[in-house]
């Protein structure tokens, strides 16, 4: 069973709608039992950065969800759920973020490109349990904040928007992607699907 974390914010059914199209039982649910007993965990997001940590925190969850990382279960960000998983955001501020990942969240340069940065864009992956090396598929991207640094030791994919930019991040069981896999046609299914089939054998 895949839980998908609701604190209120985020595209939760529509991502519940593909793992269910691909066949696998996915809930939505704030229930740290649920959540616990889960074999995969998704952290969605659409939003502001500073109102979904505050959110998840009075819920408590981000310590289900640190704890899912902790033991080793997959866990998957989507979109906003990448941003949180870094250590800070600067959007509106600088807010503190779960810290699954080293660095600071930050906005487009001004590169006279419309700011969000929505729509279909290639990306340039590496092996990891989401996608194979070489493997460039053309996903959904809506953000107006990103992760601007490259990583030899985290980031899975990039893309480009007027500057280079991590789109997929995976470290062992944690990943994330900042496009919306479930809005990403056959490669956002492919994407999807291989998380859940993915058992942790693996790394990244």
């Amino acid at each position: 069973m895949i839980a998908i974390v609701d604190y209120g914010m985020g595209n939760l059914r529509s991502v519940q709608k593909a793992f269910e199209y691909l066949g696998y039982e996915a809930v939505i649910t704030d229930s740290a039992e649920v959540i616990e007993q889960a074999s995969h965990v998704i952290l969605p997001g659409v939003g502001a950065f500073e109102d979904a940590m505050n959110r998840i925190r009075s819920l408590k969850l981000d310590q289900e969800i640190m704890k899912a990382a902790a033991t080793g279960k997959p866990l998957l960000g989507i979109c906003l759920g990448m941003q949180m998983m870094f250590e800070y955001s600067e959007e509106n501020g600088r807010f503190e973020g779960l810290g699954l990942f080293p660095g600071t969240i930050t906005r487009f340069e001004d590169r006279g490109l419309k700011i969000p940065h929505m729509g279909w864009n290639t990306l340039h992956t590496r092996s990891c349990p989401l996608f194979d090396e070489g493997d460039d598929p053309c996903v959904y991207f809506v953000h107006s904040y990103c992760m601007a640094d490259i990583s030899d030791d985290w980031t899975a994919a990039t893309c480009e928007y007027g500057q280079e930019f991590t789109a997929a991040v995976c470290r062992g069981n944690v990943m994330a992607a900042q496009f919306h896999p479930e809005k990403s046609g056959a490669a956002g299914l492919r994407m999807l699907k291989r998380f859940a089939d993915w058992k942790g054998a693996a790394s990244c």
